[in-house]
């Protein structure tokens, strides 16, 4: 079962739950802002995954640019990274799809096909 880390208000989110409810994917819809993933929950997505800890930011969110993590992210440790991404679920790019060694984040129709699909 997939765990779909969503906020319920996102397009984007709406369009890729859609896209797996079309194609009868089943996924445990989670609210990234209530139900943040801990620390220990990124650091073991990163260690069963090949994804890039910076992959996980939502670079083009408010809570992002209020922080002014564009200019900081480079000087971050992972463990600072870590820190800052599970204080705050709307820090994290979205949807986060997670099942096992297989993630993606955000929605790209084809990339959803290749990860969830096969």
């Amino acid at each position: 079962m997939i765990k779909f880390y969503q906020y319920p208000n996102c397009t984007t989110c709406k369009k890729a739950a859609k896209f797996l409810q079309d194609y009868g994917v089943s996924f445990e819809p989670i609210d990234i802002v209530q139900h943040t993933p801990t620390k220990n929950e990124f650091k073991e997505i990163l260690e069963v995954t090949d994804i890039d800890i910076n992959k996980l930011f939502n670079t083009h969110g408010a809570k992002y640019r209020e922080l002014g993590l564009k200019d900081k992210l480079k000087d971050l440790t992972d463990d600072e990274k870590l820190d800052l991404l599970s204080a705050n679920g709307m820090l994290v790019k979205r949807p986060l799809a997670i099942s096992g060694d297989k993630v993606t984040v955000g929605f790209k129709e084809d990339e959803y096909k290749a990860t969830w699909l096969s």
